[in-house]
């Protein structure tokens, strides 16, 4: 059923199958998923492919996340190796995506994949997004639903806030839970990070040594543009406001219940804190605020992807 925004639906068996009818036309929605809200569309249509860049303004050179719902139906299009069996096992469906070499026979649109021979691909957990993967035989092409460089949204309004009503449908299916994009992780050679998430670097490298070198290699992924996840006002980081009317981020219960002291978790918890993030960003920006300052936030587990997000934001 509708709410009070015409385009902002409840997910339902009706919405299931309008929003199915919508992909097959090669147009695109707006669904939740556990990590962000994205916009939606297959990944083997170049109209809706080139249509996800076009209404996020996104750079062409920034390849899309191309989202499964199991391995049987990823096949088609990467060639998977051991390391990605080792990682699936543990961690799918969840909050992280793989860059592995693209299948010959893929029917990825190149604009998906930037013209690259990889792909970014994942397997999402939310059961939103999997009842639609369920209900359609293709993957989706689904970055973030925000305009590109912006922050990303974490609910179905921050989705019509963003893209009012370039988008027909927008799911609402609550406020995503983790609150950060996934981690991404290349599998084309010694594993490497690529970008932070939910899924620590130490969750990771228990499993196996990961690359620490300097990654200057062509973008393959989401999140490795410099600017990135901006709230649209300038952020400062590791420093304290001198006025009042400037915006701080903090973290952690040593700080005062300022008017415009915004907490991103009283008890420290880094995860409460990832959830929190864009949320707070935006709260600010709606605010009037005009700067942000955020305080030090600690540069170890989850808090490596706040400080990536943040350390994007103040470019």
């Amino acid at each position: 059923m509708k709410n009070f925004y015409s385009n902002i639906y409840s997910f339902n068996t009706k919405v299931l199958k309008k929003t199915t009818k919508y992909l097959n036309q090669g147009n695109l929605v707006a669904i939740p998923t556990e990590t962000v809200y994205g916009l939606a569309g297959n990944a083997y249509s170049q109209k809706a492919v080139k249509n996800i860049f076009k209404i996020k303004k996104r750079p062409k050179k920034n390849p899309l996340i191309i989202h499964y719902r199991n391995i049987s139906d990823a096949k088609k299009d990467v060639v998977f190796n051991k390391n990605f069996y080792k990682l699936y096992k543990i961690f799918c469906p969840g909050p992280l995506t793989f860059i592995l070499r693209q299948n010959k026979k893929s029917k990825i649109s190149p604009f998906a994949t930037s013209s690259l021979k990889t792909v970014a691909i994942r397997f999402p957990k939310n059961r939103i997004v999997r009842s639609i993967l369920k209900s359609i035989n293709f993957p989706l092409a689904m970055p973030s639903a925000n305009l590109s460089s912006s922050v990303s949204p974490v609910s179905a309004l921050d989705v019509f806030e963003e893209l009012k009503k370039k988008i027909d449908i927008i799911i609402d299916g609550g406020s995503a839970k983790i609150g950060i994009e996934s981690t991404v992780i290349d599998l084309t050679g010694k594993p490497r990070i690529l970008r932070p998430g939910f899924i620590t670097f130490n969750d990771l490298n228990r499993l196996f040594k990961l690359d620490l070198s300097n990654n200057k290699s062509k973008i393959k992924s989401p999140g490795m543009l410099k600017k990135h996840y901006s709230p649209g006002i300038p952020v400062i980081l590791n420093k304290k406001p001198k006025y009042s009317d400037q915006a701080y981020i903090v973290f952690g219960k040593k700080f005062r219940n300022n008017k415009n002291y915004f907490n991103l978790s009283k008890k420290a918890n880094l995860k409460e804190a990832a959830a929190n993030l864009y949320k707070t960003m935006r709260k600010i920006k709606k605010k009037g605020y005009k700067k942000i300052f955020v305080t030090k936030i600690p540069n170890k587990g989850l808090g490596l992807a706040i400080n990536d997000r943040l350390k994007r934001a103040s470019k």
